[in-house]
């Protein structure tokens, strides 16, 4: 027993003993393993951070690489380009093509100039010589473009359009060579000055040649006596004047002028219209002259901003450095046509066509000839206000006794004005101008007093009121073909006409009614204050009333109009007046009528012999005149 006790504790040791070996051997391998495990962690680490370095390298030399592959695509000239800038005629689309890369290497080469890069000094004498080649070429091509503009009969318009598509060329010179940029534009400007101002001169002179002979002078005013009447007492011996001063104060289709399609047609042609026999007014001459202006100017400007790259004060500047001598000279033209002009019709055209043109120009945003406009305007408002003023003048100091025979019909003085004035407001009525509204006031006063003093001459009220009747009907008649139905001078007429017809009814009603008519008013009157029996003794006097209206109203009527239709000149107005006083008529013997119903007069027998009304009104109708 104790031999196999101490043969299992020696086993038993020798197990613990085995155990403790294998625990060891174990510990020892996690141990390593441990330390395994640290060395590849370590590793690990040190792989990334070489792979980061590596990354950031890499990007580095892209990215130095990028910069170096642009600078040298754009450092190095390519022989297609040395070819082409030294071969090719500037017309050619690969020779503007290479031009704009020419231009990018120059601008190039001066940023590496800037920044002291070593490279740019390989490249910096070819840029220079293609550069100095490109420009000669291109100041070549574009002053041999503006000396064929000089040629006669040359349409200049075309060589423009031509330069319109090489405007990179002056760009370029801008950039790289102003002194060439400048002597191109300097030759330019003379060249199209000088164009311009020659074109313009012998086109106005031209021009003058088509205009009537026949112009109005300082003695054909509103006011002046008729010229025909003067011709046949001086006889040839006079001063030759116009074949009818009226024709000075109408309008007729000279308005036409102002019209879309006339405004802005074809200008004139002088050697056509010579051919022809043509003669034209001064404001066509006018409108053709300022159209061309208008037209060439705007196209100008046009050009100028497009292909000189200038905007704003700058290209007014230039502008006006090739126009400005063209449009003094038009300035001082008008200047001495105007201060001898005394068509006041026409100096108004022109200032109207001048407000269109503006008005054209301002909707093309074409600023260019705004300050010349208003030059013109400056000349042509105080002439044209001078002229009416003077018209004014000549009508306030009219002498009615020196203007030959009276005679009721229309005036040619209110004719003149009906027509000048019709003018003036229809042409006003588009741009308004106060200034002219007010002498236009002034000029209807001094016409209404003009026809007051003549309607004085007469010695009897029927011819006075049959004189004012004519005179207003006409002036009216003219007035509304042309003015508005509201305008201030047909309103101050319509009135005047209806109180002078209403007066001239009861004018032409009195000598064959008269006696009634007075008894009708003096029996109303004495009816509103109750007092109608102070009459009812006038039985004799109603009776003869009565009697006398019945046997001759019918050959009273007949007579007056006839009377009238003599008298007036309008057949219109004069069958308004008639219808007029018919209706008058049957007015007061309606009243008649009321009158002799009253309890004081029914018992008077002589209220049977009355006319019925409605009868009456039956009969009247027949003696309407009929259109």
């Amino acid at each position: 027993t104790a031999a196999v006790v101490t043969r299992r504790s020696a086993s038993d040791r020798f197990s613990l003993t085995s155990r403790l070996c294998v625990s060891q051997r174990m510990e020892g391998m996690l141990s390593g393993f441990q330390s395994d495990l640290s060395s590849i962690s370590s590793e690990i680490q040190t792989l990334q951070q070489q792979s980061v370095s590596m990354n950031v390298r890499l990007k580095n030399r892209q990215a130095v690489r990028s910069h170096l592959s642009q600078l040298v695509d754009e450092l190095v000239v390519p022989g297609a380009m040395i070819s082409t800038i030294l071969d090719s005629p500037v017309t050619e689309q690969e020779f503007l093509e290479q031009l704009h890369e020419l231009n990018t290497k120059i601008n190039f080469a001066k940023e590496l100039s800037f920044r002291e890069t070593l490279a740019c000094s390989d490249i910096q004498d070819i840029v220079d010589r293609l550069k100095l080649k490109a420009v000669s070429k291109i100041r070549e091509f574009i002053l041999q473009k503006i000396y064929s503009f000089r040629k006669p009969m040359t349409n200049y318009q075309i060589p423009q359009n031509t330069l319109l598509k090489y405007r990179f060329f002056y760009q370029f010179l801008l950039a790289n060579e102003r002194t060439v940029a400048k002597e191109i534009r300097d030759e330019y400007v003379d060249t199209m000055s000088k164009i311009y101002y020659s074109y313009f001169k012998s086109y106005s002179g031209r021009l003058l040649k088509v205009q009537y002979e026949e112009v109005a002078d300082k003695d054909d005013l509103m006011g002046v006596e008729d010229t025909a009447k003067k011709d046949i007492l001086h006889g040839f011996f006079s001063k030759p004047s116009l074949k009818s001063r009226n024709t000075i104060f109408t309008l007729g289709q000279r308005g036409a002028i102002l019209s879309p399609a006339e405004l802005e047609g074809p200008i004139l042609v002088p050697h056509t219209a010579q051919r022809g026999d043509s003669r034209y007014p001064y404001e066509t001459l006018f409108r053709s002259q300022h159209y061309a202006l208008l037209d060439n100017g705007c196209r100008e400007y046009l050009f100028l901003s497009d292909f000189f790259m200038v905007a704003g004060n700058s290209a007014l500047d230039l502008f006006n450095s090739i126009m400005g001598k063209t449009l003094s000279m038009f300035l001082k033209s008008m200047s001495t046509y105007v201060s001898d002009c005394y068509d006041s019709i026409a100096v108004f055209l022109c200032i109207h066509i001048i407000l269109r043109f503006r008005a054209i120009t301002a909707k093309r945003n074409i600023p260019a000839l705004d300050k010349y406009w208003e030059a013109v305007l400056e000349l042509l408002w105080p002439r044209f206000e001078l002229i009416l003023e003077m018209n004014i003048s000549s009508i306030r100091n009219t002498d009615p006794q020196k203007l030959g025979v009276l005679d009721t019909r229309p005036h040619y003085i209110t004719r003149r004005y009906a027509e000048f004035s019709s003018a003036i407001v229809s042409i006003n009525q588009t741009f308004p101008n106060e200034r002219t509204n007010a002498l236009l006031g002034q000029l209807q006063i001094e016409v209404e007093n003009f026809v007051l003093k003549m309607a004085a001459e007469f010695p009897s009220r029927r011819d006075q009121l049959i004189f004012l009747i004519n005179n207003y009907d006409m002036m009216l008649s003219v007035l509304m073909e042309r003015a508005a139905d509201d305008s201030k001078e047909v309103e101050g007429f319509q009135q005047l006409l209806l109180a002078r017809t209403q007066e001239f009814i009861e004018e032409i009603l009195s000598p064959p009614f008269g006696g009634m008519i007075a008894f009708v008013k003096e029996a109303e009157a004495l009816m509103e204050k109750g007092q109608l029996d102070r009459l009812k003794n006038d039985e004799a006097r109603i009776t003869q009333l009565v009697r006398g209206f019945s046997s001759t109203w019918k050959q009273s009527v007949e007579a007056m109009s006839q009377d009238v239709m003599r008298s007036f000149t309008n057949f219109k107005n004069g069958t308004s007046i008639i219808q007029g006083a018919l209706t008058q008529l049957i007015q007061y013997y309606h009243g008649f009528h009321k009158v002799l119903n009253q309890p004081t007069f029914r018992s008077l027998a002589v209220r049977s012999e009355l006319i019925n009304l409605h009868h009456l009104m039956v009969e009247v109708k027949k003696h309407k005149p009929n259109f």
